[in-house]
């Protein structure tokens, strides 16, 4: 049952004023002294302070506390390559994201080419803005070359969250899942449904959790990737089986794992009905997944079942990593977003989930006994307390690793975490019903 009409969504957004997002200064200007300080001539200070030492620029600005998401729109939600343009309402909907789930300020970036080298030109001139950096909605493959070419460019974090958020989410998932089936984690066999940039990740993250990369059969719109293809870009060729399945079908019979990042319809009860024992069953594609929930629970009830979807269990949301993965990162002063920090936040999401779930969580999704179970092995994507679990463990690894610049002591850290959310919720709340809305 749909939660809005097409209209009630297009007047959230236009309604004045448009869009979801305004700069707000945090910084009074009530007199003359006040404009003096903010701008000429008080402001030189801060500018040769500056100029005489760029570390500076952290103090005495607000890149500590601001990303940039960068976008080309040739790969948006569900959507496809509908253009920078038309993908900047979504754009600025993660901004919105990014403040209430972890009280970072987003400028949203969105450009009007399909360049490879005019996006990575454009954003590394971008760095003395920015304390970080999320890629979002550029397709593969050409994705991957631009967020490793900038990781290595650039001295902020940059992130693409379209392939790490959902492999770590989905990692988290897969961590407990594994568990609860009584599988080996090195002997899963996986069959994974689509090629782009979320299943390549999630794909190699996998492998970094210690799955045999041999054992995943991944498929994308042409069939099985297998050594004898001729026509595989590097980052599908990796994934290349010596066997080759005729069909998704026949990779199904005896799998443990089965990861869609592709389109509905694609999975059957009797594929699925094929798996082994205790199966694990992560269909994520939006907003329809690649076999209806109960469709895949009525074919195997011992199935864990996760989706992309809020109204059913174990729902795989970019939103339980990306806020919370910058949050720790800018606060560490880290240079990177390495692989040891994506994966101690899909440990300490792990770990959450095996926690007693608040009545207040429980409530916002009309649920009553939600506890460790096949039903919940991830998270819900609205639990206020993955700030104060996942960014502290996210800003550790950092600091772990040799990429953080500033040491944090992490016990009072999370008591901060909990304060500044409180007052950024409470400020986005009196500021939000000053206005008359009417949706």
């Amino acid at each position: 049952m749909a939660l809005f009409t097409k209209e009630e969504a297009l007047n959230y957004h236009s309604t004045w004023r448009t869009g979801k997002l305004e700069v707000v200064p945090v910084k009074p200007c009530r007199n003359q002294k006040d404009l003096s300080l903010a701008y000429s001539p008080g402001v030189a200070h801060a500018c040769l302070a500056i100029a005489a030492d760029p570390e500076l620029g952290w103090k005495y600005t607000n890149r500590r506390n601001l990303v940039a998401v960068v976008s080309n729109g040739t790969a948006v939600l569900g959507l496809g390559n509908i253009g920078a343009l038309a993908g900047k309402p979504v754009m600025e909907g993660k901004g919105v994201l990014f403040k209430i789930f972890a009280d970072i300020d987003v400028y949203d970036i969105n450009l009007n080419t399909k360049d490879p080298e005019k996006i990575i030109e454009t954003v590394k001139l971008l760095e003395p803005t920015f304390g970080a950096i999320n890629l979002e909605d550029i397709k593969a493959p050409e994705c991957f070359e631009i967020e490793q070419r900038l990781i290595e460019m650039m001295d902020i974090p940059v992130f693409h969250d379209d392939q790490h958020g959902t492999a770590i989410i989905s990692g988290a998932g897969i961590i407990n899942a594994v568990e609860i089936a009584g599988k080996k984690i090195e002997d899963l066999k996986v069959v994974v449904s689509g090629a782009g940039a979320a299943a390549i990740a999630c794909s190699k993250f996998y492998v970094t959790l210690g799955v045999d990369q041999a054992n995943i059969a991944m498929f994308d719109s042409k069939g099985h990737i297998h050594t004898g293809r001729t026509d595989l870009h590097p980052t599908k060729a990796q994934f290349a089986q010596k066997k080759a399945y005729a069909n998704m079908a026949e990779a199904f019979k005896g799998a443990d794992v089965f990861l869609g990042l592709s389109a509905k319809g694609l999975v059957t009860k009797d594929m699925v009905k094929s798996m082994g024992k205790n199966p694990i069953i992560f269909a994520m594609a939006n907003p329809d997944p690649e076999i209806p929930y109960n469709d895949a629970k009525e074919a195997r009830p011992d199935a864990i079942m996760g989706t992309g979807r809020s109204d059913f269990p174990n729902q795989v949301n970019n939103v339980s990593g990306f806020p919370f993965i910058f949050r720790g990162a800018l606060d560490a002063g880290s240079k990177r977003i390495n692989e040891q920090m994506k994966m101690a936040a899909a440990r300490s999401l792990a770990a959450l989930a095996k926690e007693p779930v608040p009545v207040e969580v429980m409530d916002m999704y009309g649920e009553k006994d939600v506890k460790f179970g096949i039903d919940y092995v991830i998270p819900k994507a609205l639990d206020f307390r993955m700030l104060e679990w996942e960014a502290p463990a996210v800003a550790k690894a950092a600091m772990d690793t040799g990429v953080a610049t500033i040491p944090l002591d992490l016990e009072q850290y999370k008591k901060d975490l909990r304060l500044r959310i409180d007052a950024s919720h409470k400020r986005i709340k009196e500021y939000v019903a000053s206005y008359n809305y009417d949706f």
